[in-house]
């Protein structure tokens, strides 16, 4: 289930399905990052915030460069540069990992046996190439974990009510599950995709158990969080934070 909390009187949304790390989706309240390069003094004491409610420095929270890849890395202490890396797996409790969104799909997952946890971003892209369960296979080749003890958080993103494809991006998505039924409608002659669901049967196909998907849509919600489609092609980003525990 999700709650909104607030972080110095700023709204921050929880889930409360990983109980044993931070983990929280910004709203439009604290904004730490604009790609743009924006607002950089905003931004700044925005991420100063977070880092202080997450008990760590500044420089100890990282966020890779996301390019609608599939290239998933792991955090080092002693790194803060990740190019074309969208997802970014977290195993030191002294850091704090993010990555942005604006209609895409975060997908945050957590080990709840070997106490680690990644964030995924999944956008169409990302989705057709699986990038959220090729991440929980990555941290079972570097770290044993087993799919069955992974949680995963799926955030705020464009819903279903307002995500409609082409032909080709659905022939990809359509090809990425098992049994595509019920993940996608024909309205008016318009393919729309339920790109959040795609990412939970992806994650359960290949045995993750618990799933909690947000209800909030960038689009119906952008009073809340940052819509690409809805404003404009905007270069600010509502954020998937993790700490461990």
């Amino acid at each position: 289930m999700f709650y909104f909390e607030k972080i110095n009187g700023k709204n921050i949304l929880k889930s409360d399905l990983i109980k044993n790390a931070n983990t929280f989706f910004t709203t439009r309240d604290i904004c730490i990052c604009d790609k743009e390069m924006n607002n950089n003094l905003l931004i700044e004491e925005n991420k100063k915030i977070i880092a202080d409610y997450l008990n760590i420095s500044s420089k100890n929270l990282i966020s890779p460069t996301q390019t609608h890849s599939a290239n998933i890395d792991i955090a080092i202490e002693t790194r803060h540069d990740y190019p074309e890396t969208d997802a970014l797996i977290l195993t030191k409790k002294n850091l704090g990992i993010f990555l942005n969104f604006a209609d895409c799909t975060p997908v945050i997952l957590y080990d709840k046996k070997q106490n680690i946890g990644a964030i995924a971003h999944a956008g169409w892209r990302g989705t057709a190439q699986k990038i959220a369960p090729k991440t929980v296979q990555k941290m079972g080749i570097n770290f044993n974990t087993n799919p069955a003890d992974v949680v995963a958080v799926i955030g705020p993103a464009i819903g279903f009510c307002c995500y409609n494809v082409g032909e080709e991006v659905y022939e990809k998505l359509s090809k990425t599950v098992n049994n595509f039924e019920g993940l996608y409608e024909i309205r008016e002659g318009q393919i729309f995709v339920d790109l959040k669901n795609i990412n939970k049967q992806q994650l359960e196909e290949i045995g993750v158990k618990e799933v909690d998907v947000c209800p909030y849509c960038t689009v119906h919600d952008n009073n809340k969080f940052f819509s690409y489609r809805n404003e404009n092609a905007t270069t600010l980003r509502h954020s998937a934070v993790l700490k461990l525990g």
